[in-house]
This record gives C-alpha cells, sequence and structure tokens, in this order.
C-alpha cells in the first residue's frame, strides 16, 4: 500500500472489490448537481434524502434537483445536527418518514453529511424491509476520508460509540470537494486526524506529504484537498477489500479510536468531535507504542507535531478523579476490539506498520497519566 498517487483536483474515482456488493467512490467538484454522478441506480419510485439542520438548507435542494429525474418523488428528512444525537431516538426520525410515505423495498437512501448522517442512515437502511438501498454522500471531511467508505453503519450507546450497528455496504459514495470550502475550520482540522492516521499504518510518503502540504490542507487548496481524499480513499479501499467485517487487518484503521472513543464517551457525545478525540487518541496509541518498544521516541514526537500542526489536541482530557486512569481502562474494555475483558490496542510497530496488540493495565495507565492534563 505504500504507493503514492498524482496530486490532482480534477475527477477521479476510487473502486472497492467486493464481489457483488463492490462499488465506486467518485471524488471531484461540482458532483452533488450532477445528473451524471447519481446515474446507474436502481429503478424506484422515490428517494429519501437523509440530512441534517446545518448541510440540508445548504445543499439539499440541489440534490434535489439532481435526483428528479430518477424518482418521482423524493422526500428529506431533517435530523439534529451533532454527535450527541446519534441515538434511537433520531434514528426512528428515518423510519417514521420511511413508513409514513409509503417506501418500499426499492426505495433509496441518500446520506447527505458527515459521519453521523452517514451513519445512520446507512443503519437505516440495513434495517428497513430488512435492507433497502442506499448511497454515502459526504459533506465532511472526516467523512470522506473515512466512515463513508467501507459499510460501517450504526449508532452510540451512552457507555459505548457506534456499539449498536451493522456492516452494510453503499451503492456508491459520491465526494463533491466543493462541500468542504463551507466547512467550519474545527471540522476541518478533525477531518485531518483520519487523514493523518494512514500514514503511520500504511504509507510513509502519504505521512511526508502530509507534513509537507499540513498549511495548503488547512487553508483548502483543492488540489491537496483532493489528493488526500483519494490517496486515503485508496487505502482504505484495500484494507477493506481484504477484511470487510474487521475480523483482522481491518482494525489498523482504528488507530488512535481506543483510548478516542473512551474520550468521547467519558466527556459525553459532541464535547470533543470525533476527529478531535481520534488525535489525540493517536498520540496516546503512539506513545503506548513507545512504551512497548516498538517505535522510538523521534516517532512518537514526529506523529504528534503533525497533530498538533493539524489544529487537534495533543493532552487528553481528564474523565475522572481521583482516578483519571481507571475511567479510561472502564470505557476501553467497552471498546469493540476488546476480547475477554482484555483490551486490544492498534499500534504502531514499525515503518507504515500497525498491529492489534495487548498491554498490561499498569503499562496503559502509565501512558494515560503521561498524555493527559495534569491532576
Amino acid at each position: 500500500m505504500n504507493t503514492t498517487a498524482q496530486s490532482q483536483a480534477d475527477s477521479s474515482r476510487v473502486d472497492i472489490a467486493l464481489g457483488d456488493r463492490s462499488y465506486p467512490i467518485m471524488i471531484g467538484s461540482g458532483l452533488l448537481g450532477s445528473t451524471e454522478a447519481f446515474a446507474g441506480l436502481p429503478k424506484a419510485s422515490s428517494a429519501v434524502i437523509v440530512s441534517n439542520t446545518t448541510v440540508a438548507p445548504i445543499y439539499a435542494e440541489r440534490l434535489t434537483v439532481a435526483l428528479g429525474g430518477q424518482f418521482r418523488a423524493t422526500h428529506l428528512v431533517t435530523l439534529p445536527d451533532g454527535e450527541e444525537f446519534k441515538t434511537w431516538q433520531n434514528l426512528n426520525l428515518i423510519f417514521d418518514a420511511l413508513l409514513a410515505n409509503g417506501c418500499d423495498r426499492k426505495t433509496v437512501l441518500f446520506a447527505l453529511g458527515g459521519g453521523v448522517v452517514g451513519d445512520m442512515t446507512g443503519f437505516a437502511a440495513a434495517s428497513y424491509m430488512r435492507g433497502v438501498p442506499f448511497v454515502q454522500i459526504p459533506t465532511t471531511l472526516l467523512a470522506q476520508v473515512d466512515s463513508s467508505v467501507g459499510g460501517k453503519t450504526g449508532i452510540n450507546h451512552p457507555l459505548g460509540k457506534n456499539m449498536i450497528g451493522a456492516f452494510y455496504q453503499p451503492l456508491k459514495v459520491v465526494c463533491d470537494l466543493d462541500t468542504l470550502k463551507t466547512l467550519p475550520s474545527r471540522e476541518l482540522s478533525a477531518g485531518l486526524a483520519e487523514v493523518i492516521k494512514y500514514g503511520p499504518i500504511a504509507d510513509g510518503n502519504f505521512f511526508d506529504w502530509i507534513e509537507m502540504n499540513a498549511e495548503a490542507l488547512l487553508s483548502r487548496d483543492p488540489t491537496a484537498l483532493a489528493h488526500a481524499v483519494k490517496r486515503s480513499c485508496e487505502i482504505k479501499a484495500a484494507v477493506v477489500a481484504q477484511d470487510e467485517r474487521e475480523s483482522g487487518l481491518r482494525a489498523i484503521l482504528n488507530f488512535g479510536h481506543t483510548f478516542g472513543h473512551a474520550i468521547e464517551a467519558g466527556l459525553g457525545y459532541g464535547k470533543w468531535l470525533h476527529g478531535e478525540a481520534v488525535g489525540c487518541g493517536m498520540v496516546m496509541a503512539g506513545c503506548l507504542s513507545q512504551r512497548l518498544g516498538l517505535v522510538d521516541a523521534a516517532t512518537v514526537h514526529r506523529l504528534k507535531a503533525l497533530i498538533q500542526k493539524a489544529g487537534l489536541p495533543v493532552t487528553g482530557p481528564i474523565l475522572a478523579q481521583p482516578d483519571n486512569a481507571g475511567r479510561y481502562l472502564e470505557l476501553m474494555r467497552l471498546d469493540k476490539k476488546t476480547l475477554g475483558g482484555d483490551i486490544r490496542f492498534v499500534v504502531i510497530d514499525g515503518p507504515q506498520r500497525a498491529s492489534l496488540r495487548g498491554a498490561p493495565d499498569a503499562l496503559v495507565r502509565e501512558v494515560i497519566d503521561a498524555c493527559c492534563l495534569r491532576q
């Protein structure tokens, strides 16, 4: 996976090879209003666009027009915006609309928004009438480079992130880079966390490129963003094609997520953005890798410097007093990678290589104490 893609801002395509569930990821500008981007979808009488209160006023009408020639009726479901709303109650808003509008098994759902909208729409599609088709249209950097790709869908539980869901692949993913122009700076930085993670786990050349182009990415240079999205999707597509249901290799894509999910759940969903928690979680995972003797201090320092340069936190929050590390451990035992009560972490164990390993609680406590705000 250590190949370098060309940097170019024109439209491109990455394919995920999953047999009869294979699908394209389309990347480019102006795709949201393009009828060609949505050609080849199943024949259906209706479509349902699922969005949120932030994205729908900006982009829902444009998508509705683009879909107008394919469906007799297009319905819009608008969810509240934020990680804290990724719940059963709001998932039911989608089911309410599907049932109220008499939607059948051929109805196509369109997830227009960030990771929360994509995960919830996908879960609704997997569940309604035991499965209806859906399309991902990610409008945030984080969703374009990670959450919209690979078929993970679900909702949060107060005790754990994404603990309720299903693997369910979309028909296609349409990444319109123009939507990143309206993305708040904080959300852009959060998305860069998921871009950065691909370097340590899969592609050292890409990590070098991100370091050299961090300013261009933060300033929304279209050529830089196009390359970052395409290369991220290429890496994820290659991993998912080998391990669709995360029985092994795909777990490396969770680098930083075990610590990060604990931060999100411990603070309360929405307090930190997902990418912020993952960025800090990568620093903690890097420190754990060093304490396990897998990488040197220089490697961790370089990772931490890039995460900080991207505008992300590199120091973990205090989740509880007096035993902050104990609270982290408690929450991390609810992680999906935990087996038999033993937490397994994605660690860096060599150049552009990652693996899943356990670690003694005492060592993990040392990492948490060293990486968190002073008590």
